[in-house]
């Protein structure tokens, strides 16, 4: 059995392999999300990403390999690299109490839309419509509508990803995001898991994560390829 340090080196990897089990799919030892669940794929081997990405660009126009510090090999007539995003992964260290003013809610299938809604007018271009199967999703509504959410993703026996924390542009600066993390990562910690996440290096959400308890650890880069 692998050890949580290694399955944190390959996060999309070993969510594949155990808890998103149903959800993969895989050519010749590189895996990849259905992609009406997610565009992530996965590798060990570099020399078996060309033949890979020709295969599953057959379905899929854009997606991701996640990797530590791999580069993966690709087939310049089939595949473009779009862009290399230099992320990194953060775990939580020690949880900080954070006081829950707001309403939330753990939202259900009737909510799909709302939550795909969401996100892609906050963040448009990646999320699938069945991410919601990835994992719990939380809520906060205003004036009869969803304006603040943050889910789960990639998840392992050991792990749960917080992710797609997003605020309507119309209620943002309330708290609504500290809030939702907050509540998201003690969700998994009633799991007996622990709670990560990845973000762009950079990024100036990474103080409001540290003052929550979570610490940078790790290089996580995402390359988004496109078929041509």
């Amino acid at each position: 059995m692998k050890k949580l340090e290694e399955k944190l080196k390959n996060p999309v990897w070993y969510s594949l392999n155990e808890a998103h089990n149903k959800f993969l799919i895989e050519y010749d030892g590189v895996q990849f999300y259905k992609p009406e669940i997610n565009n992530f794929g996965a590798f060990f081997d570099s020399s078996k990403t060309k033949k890979a990405l020709n295969e599953y660009s057959k379905i899929s126009e854009k997606f991701f390999l996640v990797s530590e510090n791999q580069i993966p090999i690709i087939d310049n007539e089939k595949i473009i690299l779009e862009k290399k995003i230099n992320g990194c992964q953060m775990i939580l260290e020690n949880l900080i109490e954070v006081e829950i003013t707001e309403e939330i809610t753990l939202l259900t299938n009737e909510n799909i839309d709302e939550v795909y809604d969401l996100i892609w007018l906050v963040m448009p271009g990646f999320y699938q419509k069945r991410g919601f199967e990835m994992g719990k999703f939380f809520g906060i509504f205003k004036d009869n509508k969803l304006v603040a959410i943050s889910g789960q993703r990639m998840q392992t026996n050991d792990f749960i990803e917080v992710s797609s924390v997003v605020t309507h542009p119309n209620y943002i600066r309330r708290g609504f995001e500290k809030q939702l993390i907050s509540y998201t990562t003690k969700e998994i910690l009633k799991e007996k898991k622990l709670p990560i996440l990845h973000t762009n290096k950079g990024n100036k959400a990474i103080p409001l994560y540290e003052k929550l308890g979570y610490k940078l650890t790790r290089d996580m880069n995402w390359w988004l390829f496109r078929r041509k």
